[in-house]
């Protein structure tokens, strides 16, 4: 099956992320109809995150920079089997998975209700050539300069998951700090 199979179907959700129907892919997103997907942080022992560029088959955002796995949730799945799914089917590996957030379909998110889930592991990724042209690891602080620098290089969703991390982990950094004083 292509990629972009535009006759895979997607739960269709409202404003509250309740089901409501289901629609081919290719209609989901030519209509900007609300969905469901999940993105994976993928961090090392030494803290950097591994992104991948999306491959020249996607029908969003080719060629951009995204979180280091992620995708739709099958009509029917749940957030959480979605994302051991996509994380094995993109990038080869198996991992304990922390859910991170949720964020609310928006224009900012691909008209999707998203999770963001965090993973730590050193195993080699095997990334799918069919979804990835390129992974690489990266410090958090450089891909907050690489986006300020180039922010198009980016996907929109990524964008906004990687500043709630950035605000969460300032925010946890800022606990620690009164805590010790």
């Amino acid at each position: 099956m292509p990629v972009t199979d535009p006759c895979e179907l997607f739960d269709v959700c409202d404003e509250q992320d309740r089901v409501i129907g289901q629609a081919p892919r290719g209609e989901v997103h030519a209509r900007g109809l609300l969905h469901r997907a999940v993105h994976i942080f993928v961090f090392n022992a030494r803290g950097e995150l591994l992104l991948h560029r999306r491959s020249t088959q996607k029908d969003e955002y080719p060629l951009r920079i995204t979180s280091s796995a992620s995708g739709h949730l099958a009509v029917g799945e749940d957030y959480a089997t979605a994302a051991v799914r996509e994380l094995e089917e993109e990038l080869g590996l198996r991992a304990t998975l922390e859910f991170g957030a949720s964020f609310p379909a928006s224009t900012d998110t691909a008209n999707e209700h998203t999770h963001l889930y965090l993973a730590h592991t050193d195993a080699t990724p095997v990334p799918d050539p069919d979804e990835i042209e390129s992974v690489e690891w990266a410090s958090p602080a450089e891909v907050a300069r690489r986006i300020a620098d180039n922010p198009d290089d980016f996907t929109p969703p990524f964008r906004v998951l990687f500043e709630w991390y950035e605000e969460s982990t300032q925010s946890r950094r800022d606990a620690k700090t009164r805590k010790e004083r």
